[in-house]
């Protein structure tokens, strides 16, 4: 991040509680100033209220419940105008429409380098979104290779051990797997009623929020998850990944244990 007198000024907008609070660490971590909000709403709501300076910066999911994607994006642009920096984050590729409503697109996992080169782009070009200032960081993850990838992305774990005390670190992956267990009950009852649109935007959270802490295996079972849909057998999905959260939860004892 280029040295400033100021900070640069992020509005940061996603409706997930745990990819938000990541996100905010790791913002907040490379220096740059964090406004945190849960909704697209709540982001206009913001605009709104402020009378001076406006954030640099607007980085915000472009699938959440609500007011998001090309909507949100066109209604944030007649509040601030072109000289914000809009750019759209997703655990899964949008529409081409969607990606041209913003300057730049990441997407779920990033990390701060990828944050960081997507502004260097935006700042260069001074242009809506093109084919350069989109910046897929991840490769698609393999359906059929879930089963192969490890359950706990250590880099990420030490990068979140040395950015707060350790206690708190398990204590957000502990809130993590609970709201991965508590989304797999919202997807059981969703395939046993027929809802295959809950189903998926449950199985779409998982992924991102556990793409953000590097809950490697349970981020490529939602992917290949929220890939089949309910034409898959959702007993077994939903099965194996019960035992991949019991197999990251015993990683995170380990850990614990190899400290204590």
């Amino acid at each position: 991040m280029t040295t400033q007198s100021r900070p640069i000024e992020i509005l940061l907008v996603d409706d997930d509680e745990l990819s938000r609070e990541v996100l905010e660490l790791l913002l907040a971590a490379e220096g740059y100033a964090v406004i945190a909000v849960d909704a697209g709403e709540a982001a206009l709501a913001e605009m709104e209220q402020r009378t001076g300076r406006l954030p640099a910066v607007i980085l915000t999911d472009v699938q959440m419940p609500g007011l998001s994607g090309a909507e949100l994006a066109s209604q944030l642009r007649c509040r601030c105008g072109d000289g914000m920096v809009l750019l759209g984050m997703s655990g899964s590729r949008p529409a081409p429409a969607i990606l041209e409503a913003f300057d730049g697109f990441l997407m779920k996992p990033f990390t701060m380098q990828d944050l960081a080169t997507t502004l260097d782009t935006c700042a260069q070009t001074a242009l809506p979104a093109t084919p350069q200032t989109i910046l897929q960081t991840t490769a698609p993850l393999s359906a059929t290779n879930t089963s192969s990838r490890p359950s706990l992305d250590e880099a990420t774990y030490r990068q979140m051990s040395n950015m707060m005390p350790r206690q708190q670190v398990h204590q957000l992956y502990a809130m993590a797997l609970q709201d991965v267990e508590k989304r797999m009950a919202a997807m059981r009852m969703a395939a046993e009623r027929g809802d295959t649109a809950e189903y998926l935007r449950e199985a779409h959270a998982i992924k991102g929020g556990c793409g953000m802490i590097g809950a490697l295996e349970l981020q490529s079972l939602a992917a290949y998850v929220e890939e089949e849909g309910t034409g898959a057998n959702h007993v077994a999905s939903l099965h194996e990944m019960m035992l991949a959260c019991e197999r990251l939860r015993r990683i995170l004892v380990a850990h614990v244990d190899s400290v204590a």
